[in-house]
């Protein structure tokens, strides 16, 4: 997603090398994807679903931007 958008970044992250980040995260498995710090996506999922779970964490953040809501 990253690829397709200049407003997603992403970062990868050695479990194993930065215990640090894998207690915040608590991280007991990979892959595990964090989303805005707050949305976890554990294992490997369908695309689909990824990019939906993506979308949907991050779509109240935009709305928060422009000062706009959504409701779920």
């Amino acid at each position: 997603m990253a690829f397709e958008s200049p407003h997603i970044t992403a970062s990868c992250v050695e479990a194993t090398e930065f215990m640090d980040l894998s207690r915040k995260y608590r991280v007991t498995g990979v892959p595990k994807t964090i989303v805005n710090g707050s949305v976890e996506i554990m294992g490997a999922v369908p695309e689909e679903m990824f990019v939906r779970t993506v979308v949907d964490a991050t779509a109240g953040a935009s709305a928060t931007k422009t000062g706009s809501h959504k409701d779920v």
